[in-house]
């Protein structure tokens, strides 16, 4: 584990919130090339990926103490300490959720529009986030076989980011073949849920609530499910308008 990535005197640089700010200055760099090609303003698109950073930090905050309410019920000043990291996702996407309804009906954009731009940049970022999870020592995996090549536990942050890489790669070609506003998002919410699913099997940190799961896994099978209808009602829709 690498939690600290640079200390000079006073200054202290966190790992986690190195490769958060990365994350973020890269998908910012991307989707300002990329804003174009969907006609949407450059530095639109920039506060928007500002709002949902903003929003998805406090919002993957919350659900976490929510889950951990006993030790933050001791320790309430830990509440604001992001330091160790301790956020988690789903409840960082529901808040970004609510702040993209929001930031689109304020400036009067596409909400479908703008989700499908950003969505391969919000993966991407999230890849940069994992591996800041890596080097805080967050989000682990269970404990590997013996003389396993990466170690004694399964290297969980890593599996995910190189997925998340991979579905950014995939939502950037689907942008181009894309049949309905909003596709491109549904796509990335039913694929970052099964991802989510089968990962969650080798986290060693999430304990199982439920028939031998946790609560990341019930949550994506309720977004993935979500997501398979709402991507069928508006296929079907396309196909309709289609056709007439």
């Amino acid at each position: 584990m690498h939690p600290i990535l640079i200390k000079f005197g006073p200054i202290t640089i966190y790992s986690y919130g190195f490769m958060v700010a990365l994350g973020f200055s890269v998908s910012a760099l991307l989707l300002y090339n990329r804003a174009p090609k969907f006609n949407m303003n450059r530095n639109l698109m920039i506060d928007y990926l500002i709002a949902i950073l903003v929003a998805g930090i406090i919002g993957a905050r919350i659900l976490y103490v929510l889950l951990n309410l006993s030790y933050y019920h001791a320790n309430p000043v830990e509440i604001l300490n992001l330091a160790k990291g301790g956020l988690v996702w789903y409840g960082g996407f529901g808040a970004a959720l609510l702040a993209t309804i929001w930031f689109t009906k304020v400036k009067k954009m596409d909400f479908w529009l703008a989700a499908d731009l950003m969505s391969p940049y919000l993966a991407l970022g999230q890849a940069f986030g994992r591996i800041g999870c890596y080097l805080n020592g967050c989000c682990y995996g269970i404990e590997a076989p013996q003389n396993f090549i990466f170690g004694e536990r399964h290297p969980t942050q890593i599996y995910s980011a190189i997925l998340l890489i991979i579905i950014a790669i995939v939502l950037i070609k689907w942008q181009d073949r894309r049949r309905f506003a909003g596709e491109v998002f549904l796509g990335y919410c039913m694929l970052y849920s099964c991802k989510r699913f089968l990962i969650e099997f080798i986290r060693g940190d999430n304990p199982k609530i439920f028939i031998g799961l946790t609560i990341s896994q019930l949550i994506s099978i309720a977004a993935l499910f979500t997501a398979l209808i709402i991507f069928k009602i508006r296929i079907d829709k396309w196909k309709n308008t289609s056709a007439g």
